[in-house]
C-alpha cells in the first residue's frame, strides 16, 4: 500500500483525472461535486482504501492507490478542480469553434445551392 506521493505524481494524477472528467463532458458537474464534497477529502480517501480490493480489479493497482492517497491532501484537491476548470473552458472553447466552422459550411453551401438556383 501506498503511503505517501511526490507533490509531481500527484498533480500527474489529478491532470490525468480532470482530463478523463472532461473529455467525458462531465466537467462543470465534477467541480461542484468536488468542490461541495471537499471537506470531507479524508474520508473519501479512506473509502477508497476500503474498496480498494475490489477497485484494483477494474483500474491499475498502483494508480488507484496514489489517488487514494493523493487525495487525503486539500492542496490536491485544489489543483484537480483548477485543472478540471482549465480543461473544461478549452474544452468549451474547441466546441464552440468547431459549431462555428460546421455554421460557416453551412452558410456557404446554402448559398451555392441560391447561386446554382439563379443560374438555372
Amino acid at each position: 500500500m501506498i503511503l505517501e506521493i511526490s507533490k509531481e505524481e500527484a498533480h500527474k494524477l489529478m491532470d490525468k483525472a480532470a482530463k478523463f472528467v472532461v473529455e467525458r463532458k462531465m466537467g462543470s458537474a465534477s467541480i461542484m461535486f468536488v468542490e461541495s464534497v471537499m471537506p470531507l477529502n479524508f474520508l473519501a480517501s479512506q473509502f477508497l482504501y476500503f474498496i480498494a480490493p475490489f477497485a484494483e480489479l477494474i483500474f491499475k493497482a498502483d494508480e488507484y492507490q496514489k489517488l487514494a492517497c493523493a487525495i487525503e491532501d486539500k492542496e490536491n484537491i485544489k489543483y484537480l478542480i483548477k485543472k478540471m476548470d482549465e480543461y473544461d473552458a478549452e474544452f468549451h472553447k474547441k466546441l464552440k469553434e468547431e459549431k462555428r466552422k460546421r455554421k460557416e459550411i453551412k452558410m456557404k453551401k446554402k448559398a451555392l445551392k441560391k447561386l446554382n438556383k439563379m443560374e438555372d
